[in-house]
């Protein structure tokens, strides 16, 4: 595995997760209380021996930044690395990055500086766990010049992914971004028995979801960065290209997968993590997920009524009832609040005790449902966000709190006054 390079792209502006996005980047959102979404492909090249990372950061990265800085430190007796490349201003020009290819085409003067003969392409917003062992051993015995990661999905997801159709001996033959047409869709289907699905598994998803994942030769790869500089994205110009040229072959995934694409989806991830067998298992101990080291105390529970819930480091519950929700590291839950279905992120510090104004974390008697209260935030004495309207999209006039796909989502460091209702 040290023949291969990681790319893992950081830059988007994740506009569809705003306002977990208002103050960072993507790929630096808080996922399960205690990691950022980041924190997922890195692990997985380290439980994949692959140790030389770069990400491409680029659109409010300070805190992607600080944490990959502070996390992600190799011994020194080890060649490996987790950099970060910034789009930058070279003699040679340079700009902001204008899509995935285009990031990897500018840093490749960093990427190459010690060339390998496969670059890995990842994306730094995707929930997974995948030993890419396994994908690099499918690229070099079907003798491909790049591979492509693969899931079964059905009619409704296609729409939303990078369609490949393969023929029988996995070789992709086509490539569509997010089809929407029925002839497109029609034409994209794909016999997924060749995934070991069932014949009934099969038919209810007969196409094959591009993951995000690729594999290059490094060659091929810097071949068709420099060819054409409009082509600026993997999914829309480089893969139908190089499909079209050369053996792409076709690496079927069977584990869990998932595109934090809005914030619904982001949401659903996390409250999946509640259950007693979740999709995502955190608890695995072949593949870890890494994140940066807290030394912080246990969780502390003070007569309180628990269940279904993950309590993480340095949390502290007065009083409270905690249902199927995730309280993040150093939340502060006082008493008689009700917390429900409800991911709070918690805080980055504790507060001193002598702190006047607004306090960190969920105020007495408080009542949060179906919620993301970000991290630094503080929720009132008596305040009800339960959406009592159902609304699906709202925007606070204030600005301290959001609903996107139907869930509430206090910002950052935002302030819910005592009594407020919504």
């Amino acid at each position: 595995m040290r023949e291969i390079t990681a790319v893992i792209l950081g830059g988007g502006e994740g506009k569809r997760l705003f306002p977990l996005t208002k103050w960072r980047s993507k790929p630096a959102v808080p996922l399960a209380g205690k990691y950022r979404l980041i924190d997922v492909p890195v692990s997985n090249c380290i439980n994949s021996n692959i140790s030389r990372i770069y990400v491409l950061t680029m659109f409010q990265s300070a805190s992607l930044n600080a944490h990959i800085s502070n996390t992600y430190r190799f011994d020194h007796f080890s060649s490996g690395f987790v950099s970060i490349l910034a789009a930058e201003q070279t003699s040679q020009g340079g700009s902001w990055y204008r899509g995935t290819a285009d990031a990897v085409r500018q840093a490749w003067p960093h990427i190459n500086s010690l060339p390998t003969p496969y670059v890995l392409i990842l994306s730094g917003d995707h929930l997974y766990r995948m030993n890419y062992v396994d994908f690099k051993r499918t690229h070099m015995s079907s003798g491909a010049g790049a591979s492509i990661a693969v899931k079964p999905v059905s009619r409704a997801e296609a729409a939303e992914l990078g369609i490949v159709r393969v023929d029988n001996a996995g070789r992709v033959v086509a490539f569509v971004e997010k089809p929407t047409s029925e002839e497109d869709l029609e034409g994209l289907k794909t016999d997924t028995t060749l995934c070991a699905l069932s014949q009934e598994e099969a038919q209810f998803r007969p196409y094959l979801a591009s993951m995000g994942v690729y594999l290059f030769d490094s060659s091929l790869l810097q071949e068709v960065l420099r060819r054409d500089i409009q082509q600026t994205d993997f999914g829309r110009h480089i893969m139908p290209q190089v499909i079209s040229e050369v053996h792409v072959q076709a690496h079927c995934f069977k584990g869990y997968w998932a595109d934090i694409g809005n914030v619904g989806h982001f949401y659903e991830c996390n409250m999946d993590l509640v259950h007693p067998l979740p999709k995502f298992n955190l608890f695995d101990p072949a593949m870890p997920i890494y994140t940066h080291p807290r030394f912080l105390p246990g969780a502390k529970v003070n007569r309180a009524s628990i269940e279904g819930a993950v309590l993480c480091e340095g949390t502290i519950v007065e009083g409270a009832v905690v249902r199927d929700s995730i309280l993040g590291v150093r939340t502060r839950v006082r008493p008689a609040a009700i917390i429900d279905s409800s991911l709070v992120m918690g805080a980055d510090y504790y507060q001193p005790g002598d702190t006047t104004g607004p306090r960190i974390g969920i105020g007495e008697g408080a009542h949060i449902r179906r919620a993301i209260i970000d991290k630094n935030a503080s929720v009132g004495r008596g305040v009800q966000l339960v959406n009592k309207e159902f609304a699906r999209n709202y925007d606070d006039p204030n600005e301290q709190f959001y609903v996107r796909d139907g869930v509430i989502v206090v910002i950052k460091g935002g302030v819910i006054p005592d009594g407020f209702v919504f």
